[in-house]
């Protein structure tokens, strides 16, 4: 692969970065003393005029207070955060893998048996996506390239296509970015995955550089989450999030049915997502973040072994799902959506919970505690595309009907399972279809191993149209959505 043209604009950055920190600390400085010069002028004049000390008293004790109400709220007020724009990779049509030939290279590596392949096609057959997903290149080979190598060509296939599109969307450089996150959860080199793209595109040596690993399929939302927190500390900043989940070390050459889902599920994909809390950024933003919260189980014994990265009896490395899983995953989601609610939802969907919870415990114990209609504050959901089972699985507990469903079922058909960057090409497929128009809301849920739940609500502050003829769903979105096959 081609290398980009690099630009020695590191020092330059951070002086310009230094003086504009200076120039701000300056005129901080300058209105204190402007402020301070004011008061001594009237304190002067009231002097002067030989007006009652208790006006002295009262007139300083009434600025005081003032003053302090006002640097509090300037201080403290938490800062904007808004989603300027984002890019999905759409891998290219050569690396897609009908199930007729995974099933025929997985036969060829003679590793699996009989038990392994039937299940696998079962799987497949079953797991509501489509022929059209795609493996990295080092899967394809019989049997696959597994090394460090491979791994690296991956990353560079995967993340410098979405961080070109991201720069080009923008028209941002480089050297405009101030913070720097990315996350993979099962691939974590040495340098880091975000120190590739640090050198890659030559950024500033000043800038804020984070790696995220193991955080699973809630990886891009915590990231999401982690870059908010850091917005609130580093004004005037921008911030990139990369989100993609490599898989050419994480192929399972085992016979345990548990670890052999994640071969049949997993699939490519990357995101690349610009936020920042520039006040001009509301000017040309897509999205203002309106709420995130983060919550997780791993404290729960049976949470946390329901899916757990292991060697198996044979010694082969992969991720076990046990049964559980599906009876973790709607409480680890009731355990945040209780918490969301109550800051979000209207004072009557949070009464009839209230009562329900009340009359559970002390009327009727078989009575079900009500679901708050969710859909009374969101537009759109996006969902986990973990399986087909696991969508409809949240479905039930939020109580969505199968237009709610729609995003995540048509892109788990379309792309796979890509981890943590699923919810994006959810996003993206809501925007092609022209679903979101301005003060919509969308509520993007993200959940991994630990296991952790990440609710991240965007609201539309623009709107939004000719998305349809852009990657990921650019010439296909008009085929959907279909019907699949039973998950």
């Amino acid at each position: 692969m081609e290398s980009a043209p690099k630009v020695s604009h590191g020092g330059i950055a951070l002086q310009s970065a230094q003086l504009m920190t200076r120039l701000r600390l300056t005129f901080f400085q300058l209105q204190q003393f402007f402020i301070l010069t004011l008061l001594i002028s009237i304190e002067c004049h009231v002097f002067l005029e030989g007006w009652n000390p208790m006006f002295h008293i009262f007139f300083l004790f009434s600025c005081f207070v003032v003053y302090m109400t006002l640097r509090r709220f300037f201080l403290n007020a938490p800062r904007s955060v808004y989603l300027v724009d984002f890019s999905c990779l759409k891998p290219p049509s050569f690396l897609r893998v009908p199930f007729a030939t995974f099933l025929e290279n997985a036969t060829l590596m003679d590793v699996f048996d009989s038990e392994s392949l039937s299940f696998m096609a079962k799987t497949l057959k079953s797991s509501g996506q489509s022929e059209e997903t795609c493996l990295p290149p080092a899967l394809h080979f019989i049997p696959p390239k597994t090394h460090q190598q491979e791994s690296i060509n991956e990353v560079h296939m995967v993340l410098f296509p979405v961080m070109d599109d991201l720069l080009t969307k923008t028209h941002l450089s480089p050297h405009d970015i101030d913070i720097l996150i990315v996350n993979c959860s099962g691939f974590c080199p040495s340098p880091s995955l975000s120190s590739i793209i640090i050198n890659r595109y030559s950024m500033r040596s000043d800038i804020k550089s984070f790696n995220l690993s193991g955080m699973g399929c809630s990886a891009s939302a915590v990231a999401i989450h982690l870059a908010e927190n850091l917005l609130q500390v580093h004004e005037n900043s921008n911030a990139v999030v990369l989100s993609t989940e490599i898989l050419s070390n994480g192929w399972y050459a085992g016979k345990e049915p548990s670890r052999l889902i994640l071969n049949c599920y997993f699939r490519m994909g990357g995101a690349a997502i610009l936020l920042s809390n520039r006040k001009e950024a509301k000017n040309y933003s897509k999205y203002k973040l309106f709420k995130s919260l983060r919550t997780l189980t791993s404290f729960d014994d049976k949470s946390y072994l329901s899916a757990m990265r292991e060697e198996d009896k044979d010694g082969k490395l992969g991720v076990s799902v046990t049964r559980d899983m599906l009876q973790v995953i709607p409480e680890t989601l009731r355990i945040n959506i209780t918490l969301l609610g109550s800051s979000i939802l209207p004072l009557s969907e949070k009464l009839k919970h209230v009562v329900s919870r009340l009359r559970k415990r002390f009327l009727y114990k078989s009575q079900e505690i009500y679901i708050p209609n969710f859909k009374t504050e969101i537009n759109h959901f996006c969902l986990p595309v973990s399986g087909g089972a696991v969508i409809r699985a949240i479905g039930k507990v939020l109580k969505l009907n199968d237009k709610d469903l729609e995003a995540a079922l048509m892109t788990l058909h379309r792309f796979g399972n890509q981890s943590s960057s699923a919810l994006w090409y959810e996003l993206a497929y809501f925007e092609a279809k022209e679903r979101v128009e301005k003060g919509d809301k969308v509520w993007q849920i993200g959940m991994g191993t630990g296991p952790k739940c990440v609710s991240l609500i965007w609201e539309c502050i623009r709107p939004i149209s000719g998305e349809s003829k852009k990657d990921p769903w650019a010439q296909v979105i008009h085929h959907y959505p279909i019907s699949g096959p039973s998950t």
